[in-house]
């Protein structure tokens, strides 16, 4: 266990008191390593909460810069942030929280080509992109790789989440075996989002990252817990671990990762 100094006993003493996480949960979540997906509206809470608890090292993955009509919902850019890198204007936010941490940026798309050497560095990944292209591509690399994740959407008023822990729990393909057509589902830019909606669902990926590196509580493996904010109602829906899933069953199909069409989108951020 790390030693901590007086300094970071001030600084995450809200943590270390708590029964669940304690020095020894605090110490884990200093040595752990994270990956966020997308520095957007999900990324932007999820990186800003990993930031200020500690978690030693964190990624973050995005290859857009930033347009005014980000500020709307992704809260770790500023106005001063426009035509930045999202993943610049992000790591200076993160750093400003917590000097403590290694941020490692990515200024790229996630594709078949890079993202298993990009997750292999990480104890867990969370998905906070708004296209069914990368969604299924982290689920495909996690899985094949045994590295945990979050998966999270939002659209609308509405937000869907699900943790998977590869061959212990429901992959997004045991529920979601392949992306809808092309135009089925709207983009937020489309259809729009309430910008608290991604604060509300990003915030609960943060926690199940920081409940997974602790140990603390039980997460939402074989769960899909989606809300509407409209009416403010949440609901958990059961999942199974498929044996005919085509990724993580018992004779799967699919065996490499393969690109799909990254203007398919679904519950967007």
């Amino acid at each position: 266990m790390l030693n901590l100094t007086d300094e970071q006993l001030k600084r995450y003493s809200r943590h270390i008191i708590l029964q669940d996480v304690g020095p020894e949960g605090q110490a884990k979540l200093m040595e752990a390593k994270v990956l966020v997906v997308g520095a957007g509206g999900l990324g932007s809470p999820i990186a800003l909460y990993l930031a200020a608890a500690g978690v030693g090292t964190i990624g973050i993955v995005d290859a857009d810069v930033v347009e005014i009509s980000n500020l709307q919902r992704q809260v770790i850019h500023f106005s001063s942030d426009i035509q930045r890198p999202k993943v610049d204007s992000a790591a200076e936010k993160m750093r400003a929280i917590n000097p403590e941490i290694e941020v490692n940026s990515y200024k790229l798309y996630l594709d078949a080509s890079n993202i298993k050497e990009i997750i292999s560095d990480y104890d867990f990944v969370l998905d906070g992109t708004d296209n069914f292209a990368t969604k299924f591509l982290v689920n495909d690399a996690c899985v094949m790789a045994g590295i945990p994740f979050s998966h999270g959407g939002i659209l609308r008023f509405d937000g869907q989440t699900m943790t998977v822990l590869p061959g212990r729990s429901a992959c997004y393909r045991c529920s979601f075996r392949q992306p809808p057509p092309p135009e089925a589902v709207p983009s937020c830019s489309q259809a729009g989002v309430l910008g608290a909606i991604a604060g509300m669902l990003g915030t609960i990926q943060a926690a199940e990252a920081l409940k997974f590196i602790t140990g603390a509580g039980i997460l939402l493996t074989d769960t899909l817990l989606t809300f509407d904010a409209k009416i403010m109602h949440f609901r958990r829906v059961v999942l199974k671990k498929r044996s005919d899933c085509p990724l993580c069953g018992e004779n799967p199909t699919i065996l490499d990762l393969t690109e799909i069409d990254r203007a398919t989108c679904d519950l967007s951020v």
